[in-house]
């Protein structure tokens, strides 16, 4: 009997152990689930976008034992290593590095002209796509790949150039049958659409597409809208695959891991740089020259408290007035909430142009390759407020979102 209850001890302290070891399998279970989906949160609790680079399952296969050319730039990053560097050390054929306006290294002027070169680091030709022949990419240099792969970040505006090259390689993709590869990052600005629509007559370098100001778009998304519109020349289409980020949508607010270029060096001035690209094509300085480029506004005979002295420094050599104070207005403390809730508006340049009080010599001819339409510098003059100006091309805007929804990639 003292036998049996010993046994019995035994056997019950063996299922109470069983119990034990699997109640603590199962917990190692949910904390390695919970430690998984921790791994996709930042601190806020917001889930992290997984940009297209990042996915090299699927990618890389699709580049084995081809000649690879690459459209990038220093945004292209992912998992702390740069795209060219990543797939040089796997042994994929990069054979030309195609590069936008400010360069390789991104640490070029805007406008700056950029000549053909090689990476230093693995002897790889690049070639500028922003030099006398702009944007249009080198015959030698196409005929040296079999595949193009694009990974750029972009920042959503219909001035920012990095779109037009990827129209102009996509073009010389469909005249020579290549494929494109598009690895897809977020918009930093894709949670809106606002501003007036291009008319084409005003085409130029800093506007190609007839598209709105504020397009609201990543570039996977837009390329897709460039082939399914028949945008290029002759109505062509490029053989376009495009690897699509993870846990993004058209409501993330994506914080940029790395300047896209010398004059945007925070989010502050990515989210204000819709509105305040416009003093570009006025008599007023936007703070190039400064540690915050636009994220301020003035003039030397501009009224105001706040006042800053534009120098020659990297990414703006010779900014508009060079070692001139100016006065005007810091945006800097505006809260982002503020920003996205107001989108692309014309009070900072209504406000300069009443300041100023210079009528149209307040206007460069730049403007309107800028604004996209002739109406907005005849408003203003008029005193028209920024509200009615808006209303002018809010029907345009819900036309476009309409149009681009069959080429949405993300919610």
């Amino acid at each position: 009997m003292n036998y049996l209850l010993k046994d019995q001890g035994k056997a019950g302290k063996q299922i109470e152990l069983y119990k034990t070891k699997t109640i603590i399998m199962k917990e190692i279970r949910i904390w390695v689930i919970l430690m998984m989906l921790l791994s996709t949160l930042n601190l806020s609790g917001e889930t992290i976008p997984v940009v297209g680079a990042e996915r090299t399952t699927i990618y890389l296969p699709l580049l084995e034992d081809r000649r690879i050319g690459i459209f990038t730039n220093q945004t292209g990053i992912a998992g702390g290593e740069h795209i060219v560097d990543r797939l040089h050390s796997n042994k994929i054929n990069i054979t030309a590095i195609f590069s936008p306006e400010h360069g390789f290294r991104g640490d070029s002027d805007a406008g700056e002209k950029i000549m053909d070169g090689y990476d230093a680091r693995t002897g790889i030709p690049v070639y500028s796509l922003y030099k006398n022949s702009k944007f249009v990419p080198d015959s030698t240099a196409m005929s040296q790949i079999d595949v193009l792969l694009v990974d750029i970040q972009d920042v959503g505006l219909r001035f920012y150039t990095y779109y037009i090259t990827l129209y102009y390689l996509m073009d010389a993709c469909a005249n020579t049958g290549k494929p494109v590869i598009l690895l897809d990052r977020p918009n930093p600005n894709g949670f809106y659409v606002d501003g007036p629509l291009l008319d084409m007559k005003h085409k130029s370098g800093v506007g190609y597409l007839p598209i709105p100001v504020v397009h609201g778009m990543t570039l996977g998304e837009l390329a897709r809208m460039i082939n399914g519109e028949q945008w290029l020349p002759g109505g062509k289409r490029c053989k376009l695959h495009v690897i699509p980020c993870e846990n993004y949508s058209h409501l993330t607010k994506y914080h940029l891991p790395i300047p896209p270029s010398p004059n945007l060096p925070n989010m502050k001035s990515v989210y204000l740089y819709p509105s305040t690209c416009l003093f570009e094509g006025t008599k007023v300085s936007l703070g190039r020259g400064t540690k915050f480029p636009f994220q301020v506004y003035g003039a030397p005979s501009m009224p105001g408290n706040f006042s800053f002295t534009p120098r020659s420094i990297r990414g703006a050599k010779n900014p508009p007035y060079l070692n001139r104070r100016c006065f005007g207005v810091d945006l800097r403390n505006i809260p982002d909430e503020h920003i996205f809730e107001t989108g692309f508006t014309l009070q900072y340049i209504i406000d300069a142009y009443v300041k100023m009080n210079i009528g149209e010599q307040f206007f460069t001819p730049y403007f309107e390759k800028l604004t996209g339409v002739d109406y907005i510098r005849t408003m203003i003059i008029e005193g028209k407020s920024a509200a009615e100006i808006k209303s002018q091309w809010r029907q345009d805007v819900e036309s476009f979102k309409e149009k681009r929804a069959q080429y949405l990639i993300y919610n």
